[in-house]
């Protein structure tokens, strides 16, 4: 799966909940927008076709290219991003575009691909490594033969999204589809098609049923998980009632009663509903449930974390470790027989979404492996799981999701078999010479060879930390496109641990190195003037003496810092007539305290701004309304009042001149924001 983009089709089905908005969708960008990409990629295509400005050309093309790669149209995505790189959109438009030819395994392009997004990026050792990925990718698949691994298609799938298998009584599967019998009336507009139900499938029979309608509902509910008996349900459900926008995925379980009904699904106790949780995996000899989730203080997009069953509930959630989680996503985790199995992109892989194992090694599971093809393909493979009844020591039986090509659809399920192979060894030459046996002669004593001693481990713990500036396609612009990013030299890092300080400056790479000690926590902060300060922080593991030299790194990438001039907060919407901060207003906003807690010398602005559409002081008192409710949103997370001022503008400034009765619905969109400044 390409690696800008935060989610996908198949996860977001799981993940987020497009619902209704009051406001009538009337162009691309807004549809882009409100995460409705199966109707933004028609509409972005036909302006596309009607603008005469190559840049304008360039940004649909890009969006166009989005929308595809999140409803898994790998082909029109690969057509678009070249659209958007051949109109000068800049370096994400080659970044998308490696990683969506990696997907669909044309990788000497995608390796040609990421070398030029190095160049353009001047991050040239990240993009070397991506291309090298490619590399291995490649060398996998012409290993393919060797592979003790066999695949099949299922004939139970069909041209909707079917996934997350899960081993049933009966010899059945559980799984997760949005095929036509699925409850709910409308699309889901993310993907322009159902929403998903959990269903049941005899393996015998093939027969399909859908699953209690005590579980199913009209929302999304998916990827389910049972005890032993199957008497308690663990499963995903993405939605609400009313019309919020986006609504977070939450994991729910339900207790079968005598007479076979489901009781009520309640939101688990650990559950935050500021987070997405999904995909949960109920390991009853562990009492744990393992789960991913995008939850504050992760490693990155998506991270797998455990709770223990107790007495009195659940406990807290433990993250799987930095071993295991990335600045990716991680997903759908099982484990079999103290073994982790469960799907990423952001270890080395074959394009998207790859499955991996990783074998328990004490508390901790060790440094995941790569199952190669034929279980993994460029396209997104997940969703594993493992008959134990039909597994032995020499054979693995089980089942799994793909977005591989020769599936039905978007989403198919596939058995696996693994029979471990045995060498066949040639047949031993028959010896007719007659055996004579002769006694040997008596030995002396043999002398112990003495024991050398053992070679000594040096353990070396680096470090490398680059600093990089963005590009602005206009550099007195704060909201100008973002071309990429370039080394910034002669940036103040300081770097602290047990009370100790440490400062270093970048060089003209942008970079800066130190050793580092193990099982230690190291804070840094990075700045220099005219920029906004960064943080980040790395943990060392302890010693491995299969790997005694290890290097981390850390990265920071510092905006510049434009005194008196509006920054755009982008995606902070608000209801019609309303100015309380919504859900998926909270992201944008938490990057805003992140900034204000890493700088904590400057003041800024909030501001609300209106379009030219309705009354002039009405326009002027909602805003001001929206501009004070970000800033109550940011005093509530810690930040000082004194800090923090709020003005509504209403519609006296507008970002795009336009007669108000000719603006298309575009320019009124951006004139519709919330900004902030750094005032003096």
């Amino acid at each position: 799966m390409s690696k800008f983009s935060t989610f996908f089709c198949l996860l977001m089905t799981m993940m987020i909940v497009g619902c209704s908005y009051p406001e009538r969708i009337r162009d691309g960008r807004t549809a882009y927008e409100r995460k409705q990409y199966a109707v933004a990629a028609k509409m972005l295509e036909k302006e596309f076709n009607s603008s005469k400005e190559s840049k304008d050309k360039g940004q649909k093309a890009f969006l166009i290219g989005n929308s595809y790669q999140r409803i898994n149209d790998n082909e029109n995505a690969i057509a678009w991003y070249k659209k958007a790189i051949d109109n000068g959109f800049g370096p994400n438009a080659t970044i998308a575009y490696a990683n969506a030819l990696k997907e669909n395994e044309n990788y000497t392009d995608a390796e040609l691909a990421f070398l030029s997004a190095g160049q353009l990026t001047g991050d040239i050792a990240e993009y070397k490594e991506k291309a090298a990925a490619c590399q291995t990718a490649a060398e996998w698949l012409a290993d393919i033969n060797n592979s003790e691994f066999s695949v099949t298609h299922l004939d139970f799938n069909t041209e909707a999204s079917d996934y997350a298998p899960y081993i049933y009584k009966d010899n059945s599967l559980i799984f997760t589809s949005d095929r036509s019998a699925s409850t709910g009336k409308d699309d889901y507009k993310w993907t322009g098609v159902n929403f998903s139900d959990l269903y049941t499938v005899n393996l015998d029979s093939k027969e399909v049923l859908p699953f209690s309608t005590d579980i199913n509902t009209p929302f999304n509910e998916g990827t389910a998980s049972f005890d032993k008996n199957y008497s308690t349900i663990y499963f995903t459900k993405c939605g609400a009632s009313g019309n919020t926008g986006v609504d977070y995925c939450k994991i729910m379980t339900s207790k079968k009663n005598r007479e076979g009904n489901w009781s009520k699904p309640r939101i688990m106790s650990f559950v935050n509903g500021a987070f997405n949780y999904a995909h949960p995996y109920f390991a009853e000899d562990e009492n744990r449930l393992y789960f991913s989730s995008d939850r504050s203080g992760g490693m990155g997009k998506s991270d797998l974390y455990y709770v223990q069953k107790t007495d009195d509930g659940w406990g807290e959630p433990v993250s799987l470790g930095r071993l295991v989680n990335t600045e990716q996503d991680e997903k759908f985790p099982i484990v079999y027989k103290d073994t982790l199995y469960f799907a990423s992109d952001g270890h080395v892989g074959m394009g998207g979404l790859d499955i991996f194992y990783s074998p328990k090694n004490r508390n901790s599971f060790a440094k995941p492996t790569n199952l190669k093809p034929p279980l993994n393909t460029g396209g997104d493979d997940f969703g594993l799981i493992i008959d134990a009844e039909k597994s032995t020591d020499v054979t693995l039986l089980g089942y799994f999701s793909s977005t591989r090509k020769e599936g039905n659809g978007k989403d198919d399920i596939y058995q696996f078999e693994r029979v471990r192979k045995t060498p066949v060894l040639p047949p031993m030459p028959v010896d007719t010479t007659p055996i004579v046996i002769v006694p040997d002669p008596p030995k002396p004593d043999p002398k112990p060879d003495p024991i050398p001693d053992p070679p000594k481990i040096v353990y070396e713990f680096k470090l490398l930390g680059k600093v990089f500036e963005k590009i602005y396609e206009n550099p007195s612009d704060p909201n100008s496109t973002i071309l990429g990013n370039r080394p910034l030299p002669n940036a103040s890092i300081s770097m602290r641990y047990q009370g100790e300080v440490v400062r270093f400056t970048s060089d003209e790479n942008g970079e800066f190195r130190t050793t580092l000690s193990e099982k230690t926590r190291y804070q840094f902060l990075a700045s220099k003037t005219d920029y906004f300060s960064k943080s980040n922080s790395v943990s060392t593991d302890t010693r491995d003496e299969r790997n005694p030299i290890r290097t981390y790194e850390v990265s920071f990438v510092l905006d510049r810092l434009f005194k008196n001039k509006e920054i755009n907060l982008e995606d902070i919407y608000y209801d019609f007539d309303k100015w309380n901060i919504r859900p998926d207003a909270e992201p944008p906003l938490n990057n805003l305290v992140q900034i204000l807690q890493e700088n904590p010398s400057i003041r800024i602005q909030l501001a609300s701004h209106t379009d030219c559409r309705g009354e002039e002081t009405y326009n002027k008192t909602l805003s001001q309304k929206r501009a004070q409710s970000a800033v109550d949103y940011l005093i509530s997370r810690g930040i000082a009042p004194t800090r923090l001022s709020a003005k509504g503008y209403g519609e006296e400034s507008p970002a795009v001149q336009c007669s108000c009765n000719s603006c298309t619905e575009e320019e009124h969109q951006a004139n519709r924001r919330t900004t902030f400044k750094v005032v003096e």
